[in-house]
C-alpha cells in the first residue's frame, strides 16, 4: 500500500466541507485513488440530536452516508490531479443500515474506490462503531464541472 505523505490534517483539509457539515475529523490511512480509513466522532451537541429523536437521539442514516462520502472524497481528492475538483455524490446502492449510532460514539469510516475517472466513479463504503457494522452502502460521485 502506497500511503500519502499528507498528515491526518492536511488529509481532512482538502474536503471543501467546513463544519458544521464536515462529517470526517481524522484520517488514520489514505491510498490516493483506492481506499481511506477515516474517522467522526459525534459530540451530542450537535443541533439535529434534539429533533432525531427527542429523548432517544440516534445519528441520522443520511448523515452516515454523508460522513462515508465525505471519506471516500478525501482518497479521491489526495490524487495531485484532483486537488482542484469537486466530487459530487451522483447516487447510491445497495444500502443497508445494521445499527443505531448514538451521541458521543466514533464511527470509522472506510471507503475502497471501485472505479475512479476523469468524470467521477464507485465506492464501496462501511461505517462501525467498535467493529459493529453501522451501514454499508456503494457510492456513486461525479465531478462537478468546470
Amino acid at each position: 500500500m502506497v500511503m500519502t505523505p499528507l498528515s491526518s490534517a492536511e488529509l481532512v483539509g482538502l474536503l471543501p466541507h467546513r463544519p458544521p457539515f464536515r462529517f470526517v475529523d481524522a484520517v488514520d490511512s489514505c491510498e490516493p485513488g483506492t481506499s481511506v480509513v477515516a474517522r467522526w466522532r459525534t459530540t451530542g451537541d450537535e443541533a439535529w440530536f434534539a429533533g432525531h429523536f427527542p429523548g432517544n437521539p440516534v445519528v441520522p442514516g443520511v448523515l452516515q452516508l454523508e460522513a462515508l462520502a465525505q471519506a471516500g472524497a478525501v482518497a479521491v481528492l489526495a490524487l495531485e490531479e484532483n486537488r482542484d475538483r469537486l466530487p459530487l455524490f451522483g447516487g447510491v446502492e445497495d444500502v443497508r443500515f445494521r445499527r443505531v449510532v448514538r451521541p458521543g460514539e466514533e464511527l470509522t469510516l472506510q471507503v475502497d474506490l471501485e472505479r475512479l475517472s476523469r468524470r467521477g466513479g464507485w465506492g464501496r463504503a462501511t461505517a462501525t462503531v467498535d467493529g459493529a457494522e453501522t451501514c454499508r452502502a456503494r457510492l456513486l460521485f461525479a465531478f462537478a464541472p468546470g
